[in-house]
């Protein structure tokens, strides 16, 4: 699924400015709230995929 591997990526992308931001860094903190915007709306996109996919398959 595409917007799970986007998902990953993102979450990956943000580990090192994670570490940077704990350590005090203010704008690494900054592009971690950003990314953390970002993966909110992609994970939305994941739970609405996962939604359609369980819909489209037969039940019982």
């Amino acid at each position: 699924m595409v917007e799970y591997e986007r998902l990953r990526q993102l979450v990956e992308g943000a580990a090192e400015d994670v570490a940077k931001a704990t350590g005090g860094n203010k704008a690494a903190g900054t592009r971690v709230r950003k990314a953390m915007q970002d993966i909110k709306a992609i994970a939305q996109d994941v739970r609405k995929k996962i939604l359609e996919v369980r819909s489209e398959q037969p039940s019982g």
